[in-house]
């Protein structure tokens, strides 16, 4: 078995990399500026009460006004949006440009086309060392009804998709 030192920090993160991960969009709006980041570290927390994880890097160029956050969204994207994904993992450009929303129950932007949308109030924020653990409250929450397009999958810094499902 190869063994990487821990302060190797590219080879620690083609070792996370190992792990297969959903894709989602954050999307707030403050003070009538939209934010949206793309992750890939999205979690459940508890069933009850109803509350979510998402990690937010603080090298962010918007991580100041993400401090200023009291509702948010989570967009699980589905295997079509690629692009979305991209679109809002890029930093210093107008994310928004062209891109259509929908108003969620909590005011928040939700983007069209996705598997699941998860509207939050945040719980707590914990640091997590270089980025910030934010911990939301699910108020709201809607599921689309097209399984046959799938999720989009973050696997060994590439997009993928599911093939097959697995009996256990």
């Amino acid at each position: 078995m190869n063994r990487e030192l821990v302060n190797d920090v590219r080879a620690f993160r083609n070792a996370l990399g190992q792990f297969a991960t959903g894709v989602a969009v954050i999307v707030a709006e403050v003070d009538g500026i939209r934010l949206a980041t793309t992750v890939s570290s999205f979690n459940s927390v508890s069933l009850t009460p109803p509350l979510v994880l998402f990690s937010l890097a603080r090298s962010a160029l918007s991580f100041e006004l993400w401090q200023r956050v009291d509702q948010f969204a989570v967009t699980v994207l589905s295997g079509n949006q690629a692009e979305m994904s991209n679109r809002f993992a890029r930093a210093g450009t107008d994310k928004w440009l062209d891109v259509e929303v929908i108003t969620g129950r909590n005011g928040v932007p939700l983007l069209p086309g996705a598997l699941a949308h998860f509207e939050c109030s945040t719980h707590a924020r914990y640091d997590g060392g270089d980025h910030q653990i934010v911990v939301g409250h699910v108020d709201h929450f809607t599921v689309a009804d097209i399984k046959e397009v799938g999720p989009l999958i973050f696997y060994a810094g590439q997009y993928r998709s599911l093939a097959s499902t697995l009996s256990a």
